[in-house]
């Protein structure tokens, strides 16, 4: 199993919306590395779902329910995917990014080294360890 994390602007579609969505494709992904991550999501493979903007924090975890296929927006076919993920589990309190930030079991996360990019690894034992802090 593997560990992610997808960002997205509570605005725009956030954590609540998957809740009352219940399934979502994750699509619109416009990065190369970003859009190979996509494609090394399995099924079963959970993800911290993370608000950018202004709240900067993981909110909740949810889990692949199904591997790459073509992102029904890439309209010219220039081999974007997307993949279904639905909401597993709302985190009791959110993770900041200033806790991220300031906490050193969590200094080489992805999300602190490349803040642009909208899906990243993470490592299990970082995925571990920020759930149970916010159990």
């Amino acid at each position: 199993m593997n560990y992610w994390l997808v960002k997205s602007e509570p605005s725009e579609y956030g954590w609540e919306d998957l809740l009352k969505n219940g399934e979502e494709i994750w699509d619109g992904i416009r990065n190369f590395q970003a859009r190979n991550y996509l494609l090394e999501m399995k099924m079963g493979d959970l993800v911290f779902f993370y608000h950018s903007g202004k709240t900067r924090e993981i909110v909740g975890i949810a889990e692949v329910t199904e591997e790459a296929f073509p992102d029904p927006g890439d309209k010219e076919q220039k081999g974007w995917v997307s993949v279904k993920i639905k909401p597993k589990k709302s985190l009791k309190k959110p993770f900041t990014l200033e806790q991220i930030k300031i906490d050193g079991q969590l200094s080489n996360l992805p999300l602190i080294k490349q803040s642009r990019l909208s899906v990243m690894p993470v490592e299990k034992q970082q995925f571990d360890y920020i759930v149970k802090a916010t159990s």
